[in-house]
């Protein structure tokens, strides 16, 4: 289906033609499946899981905006995880632990002090200072509580997960985006932390080496271990 043939279906759509809204999900069915895949083992029914992706991806369908420009699947992706994990969440099968998330209230705290006194993103270094904490634990707290990152932020070096995992198609990028967290979690724990430093922090395999008490050669190989899991995990 064209860009253009899409856009007039969901036209339609959203002005109440039912047929266009089922013909829509229809070519769309795919999209929520790889999606829902990634909740697979999570103690909730596929066709369960499927259902709501659906609810999700109808709400995409209300709402997106036809002339601001952006791929409906960019839009949707979002839409649809969110509809699972706000279910999981709610049913308990997605728990973030009280000490968890008093840490990332803590951090979000300092980063926007930090943000008022010094004008701009505080580093890594000034939130380890402001808050007690580790670089470790900040990064282990930001996983567990904020956004799935960008796969096009960069390290140090101007490498990004998204080279190096190798994502092709704009809808592929999303899935990954959205599956990313859930599966770094899954790491072996030195393997999980030189993938945090590294490419959500941006650090080099020196400043890397030396937060974890640990040579630049043993990061170097950690992260190639760490990315080729990924690929593995997210290939699923």
């Amino acid at each position: 289906m064209s860009g253009g043939q899409l856009f007039a279906l969901l036209d339609r759509a959203q002005n109440g033609d039912n047929k266009a809204c089922e013909q829509v999900l229809l070519e769309n069915s795919g999209l929520i499946w790889s999606i829902v895949r990634r909740y697979y083992g999570c103690g909730v029914e596929t066709d369960d899981l499927y259902q709501l992706g659906c609810i999700g991806f109808i709400k995409a369908v209300k709402g997106f905006d036809l002339t601001y420009g952006t791929q409906f699947s960019t839009y949707a992706v979002p839409k649809i995880a969110g509809e699972i994990r706000r279910f999981l969440r709610d049913n308990g099968a997605i728990k973030v632990g009280r000490s968890i998330r008093e840490k990332g209230q803590a951090l979000a705290a300092a980063r926007e002090r930090l943000r008022h006194r010094l004008g701009r993103d505080p580093r890594l270094s000034e939130l380890a200072e402001e808050t007690g904490l580790t670089p470790e634990e900040i990064a282990s707290v930001d996983l567990a509580t904020g956004a799935p990152e960008s796969l096009q932020q960069e390290t140090a070096e101007g490498l990004t997960l998204e080279s190096t995992l190798g994502t092709d198609s704009p809808e592929d990028r999303m899935v990954e985006h959205i599956a990313l967290r859930e599966a770094i979690d899954q790491l072996p724990e030195r393997e999980k932390m030189t993938i945090l430093l590294r490419f959500f922090k941006g650090l080099t395999q020196e400043q890397t080496a030396r937060i974890l008490g640990v040579s630049q050669v043993q990061i170097s190989r950690l992260e190639r271990r760490g990315l080729a899991d990924l690929r593995r995990l997210l290939d699923g």
